[in-house]
């Protein structure tokens, strides 16, 4: 299965509205949502059905047996995430900060700390009309939010073992769950947009997907907004040969269909006929060989 994953470096640059417009004009019949800690690609699909779901298990949280502790202080000394509290010689864990690294419950000379299964998020998966979507949320304060990606991406391939290609809605930034998206997929289509921070954060996507040399393409969303820096990121991408796939201008209609929990594939207005030039120059790329995405 090919996989096209859709990042931004950055919130707010139109990363999920891009998505569920692609997702919606290839009749993808597998597609994902990694954005583990602020999902929200299911309010744009508009999808009926109830998931399927199941608890992820992380690595595990530490708890004091208080009635073998010797308050020995050992595990206190040796934590390095500040985990362990005390207070008149009674010594309990912290959950939210543990980081089920272990070192607690080998240092204890006595077996009075022990590591118990914690869930750390929830697996959510979708089936409807013949399309899989495979999705979750992290659980607040867990930190195992690449692993949780991962399993996702599991969880789409293994509910439809035979399509062919699938698109995933990655996650802002560039931490553990963007690089658990770009490991093994295809392409990369990076949205960026013409300001300081989206040129910024462009490079640094382009850097991380580069480490994992994987293919990748540029789409500047409200590209009309600051033309001096559109033109920047074009002779970026030109002198880095870099595909510049689209450009897609500012458009209150795409603002106003969003907002009414819609895609841009249904919709005919500026921005929304940029999106399909984008992405057929995209699927072109992603397929290859005049390959087609119905």
């Amino acid at each position: 299965m090919k996989q096209l994953l859709i990042l931004s470096g950055k919130g707010g640059t139109g990363k999920t509205t891009l998505a569920s417009a692609f997702i919606e004009l290839s009749e993808a019949k597998a597609y994902a949502d990694c954005d583990v800690d602020a999902p929200n690609l299911h309010l744009i699909m508009n999808i009926k059905s109830q998931p399927e779901s199941k608890d992820y298990f992380g690595l595990g949280k530490a708890v004091i047996n208080q009635d073998l502790c010797i308050s020995c202080g050992l595990c206190y000394e040796h934590c390095k995430f500040d985990t362990i509290n005390e207070t008149d010689g009674v010594y309990e864990v912290f959950s939210y900060a543990c980081e089920g690294c272990g070192v607690c419950e080998y240092i204890c000379p006595v077996e009075a700390v022990k590591l118990y299964p914690d869930v750390a998020g929830e697996l959510y998966l979708y089936k409807e009309k013949g399309k899989v979507f495979s999705t979750a949320k992290l659980k607040m304060g867990s930190g195992t939010s690449g692993k949780l990606v991962t399993e996702v991406k599991k969880q789409m391939r293994l509910a439809a073992p035979d399509e062919k290609f699938a698109i995933i809605d990655g996650s802002p930034g560039i931490g553990c769950p963007v690089i658990a998206s770009i490991s093994g997929v295809s392409m990369v289509l990076i949205v960026t947009e013409p300001s300081v921070s989206g040129i910024s954060d462009m490079e640094r996507i382009l850097q991380t997907a580069a480490a994992f040399q994987t293919k990748t393409a540029v789409c500047i969303n409200k590209s009309d907004t600051n033309t001096g820096k559109t033109k920047e990121i074009e002779e970026y991408c030109r002198k880095n040969n870099i595909e510049m796939v689209g450009k897609i201008p500012f458009d209150p209609v795409a603002v106003e269909t969003i907002n009414a929990g819609k895609t841009l594939a249904n919709v005919d207005c500026p921005s929304s006929r940029a999106i399909g030039a984008t992405y057929q120059n995209t699927m072109k790329l992603f397929l290859g060989n005049g390959e087609s995405s119905k």
